[in-house]
């Protein structure tokens, strides 16, 4: 094998090491199968609703990023998943499930994506993802704080329109990454259910109270 021959088959050992990786990336999404109805929707069908704004939901900096973050059983090491990957970074992914979830939820429109009608019933969300443990084989731990604001209240009145709640949730996983992103899926409906339970509970003038 002279320079040449060399030189093309160390290229072609380096791109066939490039590329192989990518080919076998597998990708993942939380956000729900179905989407949130539009203003013009909501506004048809003489359903008024509320509006809500959900803010970019904040996570801690290690989970920032498209890999999944995994924990081995019985060890606190983290591992960085570069085959296996979320559609866009973590805190995306969660930001959309959030949002879409809690339209549904809520029969709400989300302000962010369409504005909203005069004088309703808008609520501010802001969620915290304190803290997120997945462990394939044994269980996703993740535990949520949020806050909700009523942001057209009337200032007279002695209704209380705002409300912070903290809930720890954990879901078991019996086998490996698939099972660890379902059962994440299962830990943000659940967060979802609560949070609306809030909202609607301050939109009808009742004592809201944490879930759990």
């Amino acid at each position: 094998m002279n320079f040449t021959q060399f030189t093309v088959f160390i290229l072609a050992a380096m791109l066939a090491a490039c590329a192989t990786p990518t080919n076998n990336m597998r990708f993942y999404s939380l956000a729900n199968a179905s989407s949130s109805k539009s203003l013009t929707e909501k506004v048809s069908s003489n359903t008024p609703g509320i509006a809500i704004e959900v803010l970019p939901v904040n996570v801690p900096e290690r989970l920032k990023r498209p890999q999944l973050v995994i924990t081995s059983k019985n060890s606190s090491q983290l591992k960085i998943l570069e085959q296996d990957r979320w559609a866009s970074s973590f805190n995306d992914e969660l930001q959309d499930a959030f949002v879409s979830g809690l339209s549904q939820q809520l029969n709400a429109i989300d302000i962010s994506r369409g504005g909203r009608i005069a004088n309703q019933p808008t609520y501010r969300i802001a969620i915290v993802l304190q803290q997120f443990n997945a462990t394939p084989g044994d269980q996703v731990q993740a535990t949520f704080g949020w806050t909700i604001t009523r942001l057209n209240a009337d200032a007279r009145s002695s209704e209380v329109r705002a409300l912070s709640c903290q809930a720890n949730i954990s879901k078991a996983v019996a086998g490996d990454i698939d099972a660890v992103v379902t059962g994440a899926k299962e830990i943000i409906t659940e967060a979802i259910q609560d949070i609306a339970a809030n909202v609607n509970s301050l939109n009808n003038g009742e004592t809201a109270k944490c879930t759990s």
